[in-house]
C-alpha cells in the first residue's frame, strides 16, 4: 500500500510517499480501505518532533479516517465487508495511507447522510471541542461561548457544537469572509479580534458581564485580550497555540474574577477514557445525521500531496477542514 512516511523528526518536507507492506490482522481487528483522512495541525508538530508525543519511527501521520471495511479478524463481529465506517487511531497514527488496521472498538458505522470526506473531518476537531465544552467546561444551555480562531477547523466545529448545546456563540475571526462563515454556521455574533481592545465589543455584547466560556486554540495576542473578556466564574479553555507564542497569565486575574483556566488535552483523555470519548463521537455523528452539525471540508488533496495539505494548515490560510482523498 502507499503511505506518507516520517523517518526523522524534521520539517514536513522530509515526508515521503512510499510503499509499505500491509500487516496481518490480530484478533478483534478490522482492515479498512481508506477513502479520506483528516489533516490536523498536530500532524505537523509530531512530524517535526515538536509535539508532546514523539511516535516511534518510521511513522505514518493521520489519526482520523473514513472508508470501507475490507477484512475482519476473529473477535470482530460488529462490521461486515463493505460497511462504510469512520476510524479513530491512537497516538500511533496510520491514517495517511491507502489502508489502516484498527481495533473494532475504534471504528464507527457511518450514517448514510455523512460522506467519507465529512467523516474524516470529525474525530479530532469535533472530539476535542465536545470534550472541551462538555467534560472540561461543563457548559450549560443559555451560557455565552466565545470562540477564538472561529473559522478554522476546530473553531468552526466549536461554533456548531456550541449552538447544538444551546449556547449563545460569539465568534472571533480575522477577516470579513471568515466572520461571515461563522455566522452561517451558527454564531450569533462575529467580531474582528485583530482590532485593538476588541474585548470591549465582547463586553458590550454581554451587557458588561463578560462571557461564560472561552475556547482558545490560538494563544498569543488573542489570549491577552480574551482573558479580560471573561466573566465571573467563567472557564477559559486552553486548546493550543496556532499563533506561535505561548502566552503567560498573571494569576491575580482568575483570583479577582473567580474564573478557571482549564487545559484541554484531548488525545490523552480520549485514549485513557475511551468509553466516554466514544460516546461523544457517537453524539456528534447523531447530530450530523440530524443536520445540527456538519463538517465543512474546505480543501482536499491527493495522498501524494500530503505535505502541501499540511502546509496549508500551518500557514493558517484555510477555513474549515482539510482532508486527503485516496484514489
Amino acid at each position: 500500500m502507499k503511505a506518507i512516511v516520517c523517518r526523522a523528526f524534521a520539517p514536513v518536507d522530509q515526508l515521503r510517499h512510499e510503499d509499505l507492506p500491509s500487516r496481518p490482522l490480530a484478533a478483534g481487528e478490522v482492515r479498512v480501505a481508506i477513502r479520506a483522512a483528516g489533516v490536523n495541525f498536530p500532524d505537523s508538530l509530531k512530524a517535526e518532533g515538536q509535539h508532546q508525543i514523539k511516535p516511534p519511527l518510521p511513522w505514518v501521520p493521520g489519526s482520523e479516517t473514513a472508508g470501507v471495511v475490507t477484512e475482519t479478524a476473529p473477535g470482530a463481529a460488529r462490521f461486515r465487508i463493505g460497511d462504510r465506517v469512520m476510524g479513530v487511531s491512537r497516538a500511533d497514527g496510520g491514517g495517511f495511507a491507502e489502508e489502516i488496521v484498527l481495533p473494532e472498538e475504534r471504528i464507527f458505522a457511518l450514517p448514510a447522510s455523512v460522506s467519507f470526506q465529512e467523516a474524516a473531518a470529525i474525530p479530532v476537531v469535533y472530539g476535542t471541542s465536545l470534550y472541551a465544552l462538555r467534560q472540561r467546561a461543563r457548559m450549560q444551555a443559555g451560557e455565552t461561548l466565545l470562540v477564538l480562531g472561529a473559522a478554522g477547523g476546530v473553531g468552526l466545529a466549536t461554533v456548531q457544537l456550541g449552538k447544538a448545546m444551546g449556547a449563545r456563540v460569539i465568534a472571533a475571526a480575522s477577516t470579513p469572509a471568515k466572520r461571515e462563515l461563522t455566522l452561517r454556521h451558527g454564531a450569533e455574533h462575529a467580531i474582528d479580534y485583530t482590532q485593538p481592545d476588541w474585548r470591549e465589543e465582547v463586553k458590550a455584547l454581554t451587557g458588561g458581564k463578560g462571557v461564560d466560556v472561552v475556547y482558545d486554540p490560538v494563544g498569543g495576542d488573542a489570549f491577552d485580550e480574551a482573558v479580560r473578556a471573561i466573566g465571573w466564574m467563567g472557564r477559559y479553555l486552553v486548546i493550543g497555540f496556532t499563533a506561535g507564542r505561548i502566552p503567560t497569565l498573571k494569576v491575580n486575574m482568575p483570583l479577582v474574577k473567580g474564573y478557571d483556566v482549564i487545559g484541554v488535552r484531548y488525545d490523552v483523555w480520549r485514549d485513557g477514557w475511551w468509553s466516554e470519548a466514544r460516546a461523544n463521537l457517537e453524539q456528534v455523528l447523531a447530530w450530523c445525521d440530524e443536520g445540527r452539525v456538519r463538517p465543512l471540508v474546505s480543501a482536499s488533496y491527493p495522498l501524494a500531496s500530503a505535505v502541501q495539505a499540511m502546509r496549508s494548515i500551518t500557514s493558517r490560510q484555510v477555513t474549515g477542514k482539510v482532508v486527503l482523498e485516496m484514489a
